[in-house]
């Protein structure tokens, strides 16, 4: 079964062309592979609630080292590369993601013009590889694809991720054993040429579908696309799951299934802005302003990386009209709230380590130690709080930097997050 392949320039991806009622005939003619999804985590259920259970009662309450996980993806932008590549390195940004379509075979020149400016500039590169239907029909396309990417990349990317949002019909892949075969693809190939790969590249909150391919495929770093956009916050509930509680199952599974502790990426995540129209790629309910974007932004980095769970979050992307750190949209360039809200949280909080989380039932307090100093992130899930600090705070910076004196130990905490330093 295949259908007209279109992209959507406007939202960087896939329009969903095949109607849903082809879609429907498809998986009543494949529900073999779901008989095999169930049959794979009933086998895992209790060493996996077992393992979650551990690490939630571990959430947020012993310490964790924060080396350097803030990233950023981003895509080739003709005569604005250098525009990019220095934006990138205001933002305190050291690794990025390019996504390299199967479709753009014949254009990998120009990929490698891109990633070969980012490397100069001392930037790490994870390359995405998109599939499409055609690669799913076409196994010799697609592995002629890595072929190409592997032997023309190696030394240009430290990791390459096999395939993208393929729990997705849009993107081509109509069940999991289908990507199966294409990340089987990837292994032998990926020896020869010394290559680290990353998957399964699952994308939002399905992780029913991790443990039969990392079972069949093994990962040197295992890969989410964990939006929480339609939750709102991130400390928002989805059926009962918060971001906290997602990433603490997702790596019960992962460990689980590989029967070892494993390095756990998020490769994609963002929440679409309102008022983007055609560039919102998931208008209605997930879009947020500007301004709740930096804020939710800040607060899901926060979330994940003082779990001790997720080793490197990358924000899709840099540069976009409808969801990106800078708004791309005519000449000129404008960055956005969220931009300097990915500085200021990389410039304190990348090298500290987290310490613990507060006890206030008003606020979300964490607390950081970086050399010679004590300090404090926080906000509120909704409203404004005072809390009182003890020691007394000495000074607050805010979202985006900008410094105040503290004036008493009682500090207003609001949504938006601040940081407060105790020394």
């Amino acid at each position: 079964m295949t259908f007209p392949f279109a992209w959507n320039d406007f939202a960087d991806q896939p329009h969903n062309v095949a109607p849903r009622r082809e879609r429907l005939r498809h998986h009543f003619k494949h529900a073999g592979s779901y008989f095999g999804l169930a049959a794979a985590n009933s086998a895992l259920a209790i060493p996996v609630f077992l393992h979650y259970r551990r690490y939630m009662k571990m959430m947020h309450r012993r310490p964790v080292e924060i080396g350097t996980p803030f990233a950023v993806s981003c895509s080739p932008a003709g005569a604005r590369n250098e525009e990019v590549v220095e934006s990138l390195k205001a933002a305190g940004v050291r690794q990025t993601l390019v996504r390299i379509p199967s479709w753009e075979r014949g254009g990998l020149s120009r990929y490698q013009a891109f990633i070969r400016l980012l490397r100069r500039e001392g930037l790490d590169v994870v390359a995405a590889l998109l599939q499409r239907r055609d690669d799913v029909l076409e196994p010799a396309s697609w592995t002629g694809f890595l072929a190409d990417v592997f032997s023309g990349f190696s030394t240009l990317c430290s990791h390459f991720e096999v395939g993208h949002a393929w729990n997705r019909t849009k993107w081509g892949v109509w069940d999991h054993r289908e990507y199966i075969a294409l990340a089987k693809a990837a292994v032998p190939l990926a020896e020869k040429h010394g290559i680290r790969l990353i998957g399964p590249a699952v994308i939002d909150f399905e992780f029913h579908l991790y443990p039969p391919v990392l079972r069949a495929v093994a990962f040197d770093k295992v890969s989410s696309l964990l939006y929480v956009d339609r939750t709102g916050a991130p400390e928002s509930a989805q059926f009962g799951w918060t971001t906290a509680k997602k990433v603490a199952l997702w790596k019960a599974i992962v460990d689980t299934s590989y029967r070892e502790p494993k390095s756990c990426w998020i490769t994609e995540m963002n929440w679409p802005l309102a008022g983007a129209g055609e560039y919102s790629p998931a208008p209605g309910k997930p879009c947020v302003s500007e301004e709740e974007q930096a804020n939710y932004l800040v607060r899901y980095f926060v979330i994940c990386l003082a779990s001790g769970f997720v080793e490197r979050i990358y924000w899709w992307q840099l540069a976009a009209p409808g969801y990106g750190l800078i708004d791309s949209h005519g000449p000129g360039w404008r960055k956005r709230p969220g931009y300097f809200a990915l500085r200021q949280m990389a410039r304190l909080l990348e090298g500290s380590r987290f310490e613990g989380k507060a006890d206030d039932a008003g606020a979300e307090i964490y607390w950081f130690h970086k050399e010679d100093r004590e300090f404090a992130v926080c906000w509120t899930r909704q409203g404004a709080v005072d809390h009182e600090f003890i020691p007394a705070p000495r000074q607050i910076v805010g979202r985006d930097g900008e410094e105040r004196p503290a004036g008493s130990a009682r500090v207003r905490i609001e949504e938006r997050p601040q940081y407060v330093f105790t020394s």
